[in-house]
């Protein structure tokens, strides 16, 4: 299917190639772009998979982010090559993540997204987390990777601060 590796400082301008292929123009203009300006990604958290010939098939990224006083992980994008799609690789890529981030003893994440489809992951919607508008509160959805994690945490999410401020 692909091969499945942390993404490296090498990766970045065919991955970048991959979301702008994905996704329409004016991506980055979207709220959970304001999150992610100026905040290194969760490296350990950000893949790419490779086909055979060894090109980007797929890629995620992960974000740090704050609810309220919480720390929280914001998933995504994530971008699958139009060539590869049905062929259950970003789901292969989000189980991945999902895994490697409670490995690393993060507690929750979240993201904004159909919840018909995010469910079969295990996220369900966040009441009461505010992402920056326009951001349809129904698209806000979170999964806990530790035990009760999400429970009583609520309010806005802001960028997480960059740790060179």
């Amino acid at each position: 299917m692909a091969e499945i590796a942390q993404e490296q400082p090498g990766d970045h301008h065919e991955v970048e190639a991959l979301y702008d292929l994905c996704f329409a123009p004016g991506r980055e203009a979207l709220s959970s772009y304001r999150l992610r300006d100026g905040v290194p990604p969760e490296a350990e958290l950000c893949l790419v998979a490779r086909g055979r010939a060894g090109e980007a098939a797929g890629a995620i990224r992960t974000w740090p982010v704050r609810v309220g006083d919480h720390a929280a992980l914001l998933l995504g994008p994530v971008a699958v090559h139009p060539t590869r799609q049905g062929e259950g690789l970003g789901g292969l890529l989000i189980f991945e993540v999902i895994e490697r981030a409670r490995m690393a003893g993060h507690p929750r994440m979240m993201l904004v997204g159909d919840a018909p489809y995010y469910s079969r992951f295990g996220f369900s919607r966040l009441d009461g987390v505010l992402m920056p508008p326009p951001t349809n509160p129904e698209r806000v959805l979170g999964l806990a990777l530790q035990d009760g994690a999400w429970d009583g945490i609520g309010g806005e999410v802001t960028r997480a601060a960059d740790p060179t401020d």
